[in-house]
């Protein structure tokens, strides 16, 4: 059982015992420590929930809407929902914050409470960290009998969310609907079977083929969208002879295509190719964490921008976004933030603004996805047992490669001419992340091995 404890929110696998596995006792003195520090920060008392499908889902739904009664807060829950929907609603309905009940990519073991602010974005470092000391400490004071609050079942938000994609200024529904698109979606059996052909019927795509539709939580497949876990969908869209392929995480905040001939447009390039559109028609600067491809900066610097990286983390791209006033930004595993809509990851819009780029191009995606540079990412992670002490191995790493210019900004990124490699511990997973790139595959993958061949042998000899 694995429970991690960060400031973005509670995390874990659902059972076990309290404080080793996400238990209703967890649940509890997590989500009644958010109500106290939305109450400390003078707000009205209204919060918004939604969750994706998983199979635990309606469980702590449960839990976390009577916690959050019985500190008098009125809850409007969404039911099943997306991240981004909840983060929208958050403002939309002027409430004073939000929880999504989530895990985004991980297995269907594992859920997770997502903190929103009442700008509908996720915490900052200081209030996460006051959030959880508060829950340590154990100091909550539920409401009597007076003073509960309500619980109100929403489910027209999805389509407000919607309207707002289709009021975008650069989402064309007449040139989306003109090109009769035939499109795939796997949704993984989470929300996004609910949302996403939801969004295409509005955008005028009437041939949407659904894989792995049933809203069940018991995923077909890993859910998070990579290579390797997306094969029935590259096939479908090849067998079918489909325009493209769509897939999304479980709450639909991630997102990646798949060509026509059932190649990966390659999840990086999602950020990349919506971006070109966008600074085609609004100039302006982009932002990515350490951990994406560098083809957005060429992009970007293409248009007239200028390109800044924050980061891992979407609080942290969020804020530099702010920082430099940037027009989109993102993160390399398929995230896109459109600020005019709202400051989060957000698949739904992303699907809009690349069928219109796309419909405007009149190129076919594996000939839109040729008009980018070739750069390879190689993804990498090694897990870790609590034995492990990642800041020896880390200063280890530091002094081998000493010659090589190094950012030490969020973990490691070592420059290596034109190639880099970043590695970092995960936020949601006890893992080290090992993220590696350049313009040759061959070299990508080396990179990786050899950083994790050092990690690897510091681990036996530090440890």
């Amino acid at each position: 059982m694995t429970l991690i404890k960060s400031i973005s929110g509670i995390r874990g696998t659902i059972g076990g015992k309290p404080g080793i596995g996400l238990t209703p006792i967890d649940i509890v003195k997590f989500t009644a420590a958010y109500g106290a520090w939305i109450q400390k920060e003078g707000n009205n008392n209204k919060i918004i929930i939604g969750r994706d499908g998983r199979i635990s889902g309606e469980m702590v739904r449960n839990i976390v809407t009577a916690t959050l009664q019985n500190c008098g807060f009125n809850v409007i829950d969404l039911g099943l929902s997306t991240t981004p929907t909840v983060e929208m609603a958050v403002k939309t309905e002027s409430a004073a914050g939000g929880i999504i009940l989530t895990a985004s990519h991980n297995p269907k073991e594992w859920n997770a409470l997502k903190l929103l602010n009442k700008d509908g974005e996720f915490l900052s470092a200081e209030a996460g960290k006051w959030i959880l000391d508060y829950a340590e400490k154990s100091e909550t004071v539920f409401a009597d009998i007076n003073k509960l609050g309500s619980l109100t079942n929403d489910t027209t938000l999805l389509q407000k969310h919607i309207d707002a994609i289709l009021a975008h200024p650069l989402v064309d529904v007449k040139a989306i609907k003109k090109k009769n698109f035939k499109i795939v979606v796997d949704p993984v059996n989470s929300t996004g079977a609910i949302a996403v052909p939801a969004l295409l019927k509005a955008l005028g795509v009437e041939d949407i083929i659904v894989i792995n539709d049933e809203v069940t939580g018991k995923f077909a497949h890993n859910p998070e969208p990579l290579p390797e876990n997306l094969r029935d969908l590259c096939s479908t869209v090849e067998k079918k002879n489909a325009n493209l392929g769509i897939a999304v995480d479980p709450d639909v905040d991630r997102l990646c295509f798949v060509c026509e001939d059932g190649s990966l447009f390659g999840e990086e390039y999602t950020l990349v190719a919506i971006a070109d559109y966008v600074l085609a028609n609004k100039k302006g600067n982009t932002v990515s964490n350490l951990s994406s491809t560098r083809a957005l900066k060429d992009v970007t610097e293409k248009h007239g921008g200028q390109y800044f990286p924050s980061a891992v983390g979407e609080v942290n791209v969020v804020k530099k976004m702010k920082e430099v006033t940037a027009v989109i930004g993102g993160e390399g595993n398929g995230g896109v933030i459109v600020p005019e809509l709202h400051y989060g990851r957000d698949a739904l819009i992303g699907i809009a603004l690349f069928l219109t780029h796309l419909a405007k191009s009149g190129k076919s995606v594996k000939a839109l996805r040729a008009t980018y540079p070739d750069y390879f990412i190689s993804k990498n992670k090694i897990e870790l047992d609590e034995s492990v002490n990642v800041k020896n191995i880390f200063e280890q790493i530091k002094k081998k490669y000493k010659k090589q210019p190094i950012n030490t900004e969020d973990g490691l990124r070592i420059e290596f001419d034109n190639d880099w490699v970043h590695l970092r511990t995960s936020n949601t997973e006890p893992i080290i992340r090992i993220y590696s790139e350049s313009s040759s595959e061959t070299m990508a993958n080396n990179i990786a091995k050899r950083i994790m061949a050092d990690i690897k042998e510091m681990m036996m000899v530090v440890n």
